[in-house]
């Protein structure tokens, strides 16, 4: 089983590395930034919590929160805030109109020691079930509908969208921000290999699978080239296809050597 991933987003140091030593000890996976920008860069890595702290000047944190909550894939991230000091808010921390706003699942005020704050994340993570949001992009409606009803029966996995062809899978990634794009590769108005190439470049944070009945290495090298990070062909999805996106989804290649595009 993978360990859980936590981001810690706090400009002071000492804190930081306190907290990220304890969550270590823990087993989790931990991410640290000490900046709204960095921390908006690393949410690529798809940490499973946020422990959002302090930064300067007052209205980071604020700043940052407002941007998770309003975007498509990250408004569900379950977000623990440690706000500063009373005495230092209005330098680094939390403004009385801004906490009105907060929607955090808990929130603690500094000084506090990061072994108090790992039971909550623990019980938060407990909670939670990380749906692998799914676009399915096929311009057969059978090979759609039983794929769906296929990953409809995941418990980790939803689909949020299906595409006709490569230019509507395009304009939904763009728009609905899913984990993982299956793709067939022969789609009419426009190809699978080239929505995923303008998908890699537009939207980097979906990942593509390319799920085709063309399965020649030919094929393989052309979507690895397009930005793909994994392949299937049809008649083997059946028995590939879950592993095949719960291993892209983690940012890692499908299958195994699919990564070695070959020479030019």
């Amino acid at each position: 089983m993978t360990n859980k991933k936590i981001l810690i987003v706090d400009d002071e140091a000492d804190f930081l590395e306190s907290f990220r030593r304890t969550l270590e000890a823990k087993a989790f996976e931990v991410i640290t930034s000490t900046s709204r920008p960095e921390a908006q860069d690393k949410m690529k890595f798809r940490p499973d919590l946020l422990v959002l702290g302090t930064m300067s000047p007052a209205g980071e944190a604020a700043t940052l929160h407002q941007w998770l909550r309003r975007h498509p894939q990250y408004r569900d991230l379950p977000l623990v805030v440690v706000d500063a000091p009373p005495g230092e808010r209005y330098l680094r921390g939390w403004r009385r109109g801004e906490g009105m706003e907060l929607e955090a699942d808990d929130y603690f005020s500094k000084p506090v020691e990061p072994v108090v704050l790992v039971p909550r994340i623990q019980s938060l993570l407990e909670q939670v079930t990380q749906l692998i949001k799914l676009l399915i992009a096929d311009d057969h409606t059978m090979i759609r509908d039983g794929l769906s009803a296929v990953l409809s029966l995941q418990t980790d996995m939803k689909v949020v969208g299906e595409a006709v062809d490569g230019k509507d899978a395009v304009e939904k990634v763009l728009r609905l921000v899913p984990d993982v794009a299956l793709m067939d590769i022969v789609m009419p108005t426009m190809s699978g290999i080239e929505a995923t190439k303008i998908i890699s470049k537009e939207a980097p944070q979906t990942r593509v699978l390319i799920l085709t009945q063309y399965d020649e290495d030919e094929n393989m090298l052309v979507a690895r080239r397009a930005g793909a990070l994994g392949f299937i062909p049809k008649r083997a999805a059946s028995a590939q296809l879950l592993e095949g996106i719960k291993t892209v989804y983690e940012g890692k290649f499908f299958p195994e050597g699919f990564e070695k595009p070959g020479p030019e």
